[in-house]
């Protein structure tokens, strides 16, 4: 997993609600589905681009399966575009 699955999973506006909806804790796929006014395939579809960027987590609970944040790849994604801010180097002032 790297950047580039992690941006494109993040393009979308549902696929970032959902995240948004997650900070608050783990929730299954019907939980979820009940926000959208979308079809369960469709749900499933960003769940699981969500899952190949690695953005988030699934466990099984009985016959639930749960979601979570997985925080390591936002703190990944936040150090790396963190270079970004801030003054420019003493190079490249004019």
């Amino acid at each position: 997993m790297g950047f580039a699955e992690t941006f494109k999973a993040l393009s979308d506006p549902a696929r970032r609600e959902i995240l948004v909806m997650l900070k608050n804790g783990s929730m299954s796929a019907g939980e979820i589905g009940r926000h959208f006014d979308m079809a369960g395939a469709t749900v499933s579809y960003h769940l699981s681009q969500l899952k190949k960027a690695g953005l988030i987590l699934e466990t099984r609970d009985k016959t639930f399966i749960i979601y979570e944040l997985n925080a390591s790849i936002f703190e990944e994604a936040m150090l790396w575009l963190a270079q970004f801010k801030g003054e420019k180097n003493d190079e490249n002032k004019n």
